[in-house]
């Protein structure tokens, strides 16, 4: 199972959703459903903007966790 830790990147950085969504230039809902989780891919575009913007890797993102 796939977990994203937007939520925390973004406490981390003292930034809101829709801070971050403005700086990288896609709707709130949009970064709602990959915070969500529901989103079923990303662009590397997408991920690359949000790693600059919140000054971390893909891997404090997005984490693979064993269903186990």
């Amino acid at each position: 199972m796939i977990e994203i830790n937007l939520d925390v990147m973004l406490a981390v950085n003292k930034m809101t959703s829709a801070q971050l969504a403005e700086k990288i230039g896609i709707t709130q809902a949009n970064l709602s459903v990959l915070k969500t989780g529901k989103a079923r891919a990303i662009r590397f575009s997408t991920l690359d903007s949000i790693c600059r913007e919140l000054n971390c890797q893909p891997g404090d993102i997005i984490k693979y966790v064993s269903e186990e």
